[in-house]
């Protein structure tokens, strides 16, 4: 980062700030839904659904999306803008979706400290799998609806409003596209890097980090597509880090701090970055190890103990932490080309941002 950088002290409290204002504009949002959203009024089970939507959604998480809206905007004008606060809600709201859908996916039982909303419905339907299934799966459709649904009842410019639908609906068609490439990596055991690096950027970075910059400099009267390839460029590296951090988080996490258990990529089957780095350095002992534990619901914990024994031994965390940190670095500089275009106080956080993602425990 460059001299003219504001303080990392400045950046954090920036970060803090957006998640305490985020979460009362969350709380305010889901308060009002719960008159707007018709509904007849014997359904009991659409109020249900709001409320762990609600209870999802204010449960927390980084909001990292939210600030990158916020701080997107940042970049064009130091004034309030409040088109950025719809924006922030329809990302925030296309993550619950995401959430709840990566959860039936992995059958996770647990999100962010408290029940995954697939196991909140097996619990209140035990003799009904098929309807909490069901269930779950409109919940997380209710929530993309509501993300677009609150851009187009925006007050925003109709062109604006136009264009933030445009760029959240591509964002959830990539997602999509990667959650599908995701569980076709698994079937294949042969996966490269390369392939690795594509499932991250379609899965993360495109509606992580790419749209909400996007919505952002709209929000702020600016024309992203100006520069859409440097914005494709920077995301990409920052979803690459971001992700690599994830799939080390997973294993090499704490698992109070991750709110929810360790090694579930293992029992998962996924062949995910920490997978394809242990087994590109393994014995074939320690191969049959790990392979035997991939995809195995039933895994101990010490089995989980041991294939992180093998990484270990392997080098696999140090590898991994250079990698995450090789990206995190090519990150900075492409958002260190934007000085000359934007404001460098703006531009200085999206410098510190891959190294915040790649330092975070959760």
């Amino acid at each position: 980062m460059t001299d003219t950088a504001v303080p990392t002290v400045q950046i954090r409290a920036r970060l803090a700030g957006y998640e305490s204002r985020f979460s009362t504009l969350f709380e305010e949002y889901f308060h009002t839904l719960g008159t707007d959203l018709e509904v007849p009024s014997f359904s009991r089970f659409t109020p249900e659904c709001l409320n762990l939507l609600r209870d999802l959604s204010l449960r927390g998480g980084k909001r990292m999306r939210v600030a990158l809206v916020y701080e997107a905007a940042g970049l064009v004008t130091d004034e309030p803008v409040g088109a950025a606060d719809v924006a922030a809600l329809s990302v925030e709201l296309l993550q619950t979706h995401g959430l709840i859908h990566d959860d039936i996916i992995d059958d996770s039982p647990t999100r962010r400290n408290g029940p995954s909303t697939y196991h909140a419905y097996q619990h209140k339907f035990p003799d009904r799998p098929q309807a909490a299934i069901g269930l779950a799966i409109l919940a997380g459709d209710l929530a993309l609806a509501l993300s677009l649904r609150v851009l187009l009842e925006s007050t925003a410019p109709p062109a604006i409003r136009q264009a933030m639908v445009e760029v959240q609906t591509r964002a959830a068609s990539d997602t999509f596209v990667g959650q599908i490439l995701d569980l076709e990596r698994d079937f294949s055991p042969a996966t490269d890097e390369e392939a690795l690096h594509c499932v991250a950027d379609y899965k993360t970075a495109r509606y992580s980090v790419l749209a909400p910059i996007q919505l952002g400099l709209l929000a702020a009267g600016d024309q992203p597509a100006v520069i859409e390839e440097e914005l494709r460029r920077y995301a990409r590296l920052v979803g690459i880090s971001g992700q690599m951090r994830d799939d080390y988080l997973d294993l090499f996490g704490d698992a109070h701090i991750m709110g929810k258990p360790m090694g579930a990529d293992i029992r998962g089957g996924r062949r995910n970055y920490t997978v394809h780095a242990i087994l590109a350095s393994a014995t074939d002992a320690e191969k049959t190890v790990v392979e035997s534990a991939l995809g195995d619901q039933n895994c101990t914990e010490e089995t989980i103990a041991a294939v992180r024994e093998i990484a270990e031994r392997r080098g696999v965390p140090a590898k991994m932490r250079s990698d995450m940190q090789h990206y995190a670095e090519l990150a900075s500089a492409e958002a260190a080309d934007w000085r000359p275009r934007w404001r460098p106080e703006a531009v200085a956080f999206f410098e510190y941002l891959p190294q915040w993602a790649m330092e975070r425990t959760r």
